[in-house]
């Protein structure tokens, strides 16, 4: 039986990275755990109380650094109209968040269809697809140049460490003068403003996996200090991590 839109709940183990497309609209919400989400030149993390409004289609790969449960809504593209973007990160709201636990009781795909789960699909719809044109600042670029992308993945790999771009750029093969004209060029940012995202993003993967002390997130993250991460935080985020981590609770 054919349904226009039907809601479903997974569970999976840490994953490498993967291509996936779908033919529908598909809304991805993470309910325990972390995915990151890699589209278009740019990583997004996607931890609990986050959803991914991904367009019918779109390639996208996923990796899913630790076990992870989702609940999912895939929507037929002539049931809705086409996301306000390919992809799209963004806070769920306490209504998104209670309409998404509704469409899993209501809306899944082995059930019969009913006016009341339309009802409820249509308001999740017309509700995430409002909250999709604010997204998530908690993106990082992935680079196009093989220079780049590799200094990108070593950035990542030494997070904690005291790495200086001098000792990035001969790492890579670049004169620092030529590395950080990539890191404008391809990233639109500099390299110390990639390393501060990088170093948000991997907190908040800590942060959504259990209940690591923030002190301790913080230092292995690579901030020597925690009032200067909780202000690196609160800069990208608009919240302490405290208030981070409380959010992905209902």
């Amino acid at each position: 039986m054919h349904r226009p839109a039907y809601s479903f709940v997974r569970s999976f183990p840490a994953t490498p990275a993967n291509d996936f497309q779908v033919d529908r609209h598909y809304l991805l919400c993470a309910s325990t755990g972390a995915l990151r989400l890699e589209a278009e030149g740019a990583t997004w993390l996607l931890p609990p109380a986050r959803a991914a409004l991904i367009a019918a289609g779109r390639p996208i790969r996923i990796s899913i650094p630790q076990p992870v449960t989702t609940s999912s809504v895939l929507f037929d593209t002539e049931f809705v109209p086409p996301p306000p973007a390919p992809l799209t990160v963004f806070d769920l709201t306490p209504l998104a968040r209670a309409l998404v636990a509704e469409c899993g009781l209501c809306a899944t795909e082995d059930q019969p269809p009913s006016r009341y789960a339309d009802s409820v699909l249509d308001a999740l719809a017309a509700v995430t697809w409002k909250l999709a044109e604010q997204p998530s600042p908690v993106v990082v670029p992935t680079g196009r140049s093989p220079e780049l992308r590799r200094a990108l993945h070593l950035t990542e790999q030494r997070l904690a460490e005291q790495l200086t771009f001098e000792e990035l750029a001969a790492e890579v093969g670049l004169a620092p003068r030529s590395l950080a004209r990539r890191f404008e060029d391809e990233c639109g940012m500099t390299w110390r403003a990639t390393l501060r995202r990088m170093r948000i993003l991997r907190a908040i993967e800590e942060l959504a996996a259990g209940d690591t002390p923030v002190t301790k997130i913080a230092y292995a993250v690579g901030y020597t200090s925690l009032s200067a991460f909780n202000a690196a935080f609160r800069q990208l985020t608009t919240r302490s991590p405290t208030e981070y981590r409380a959010s992905f609770r209902p």
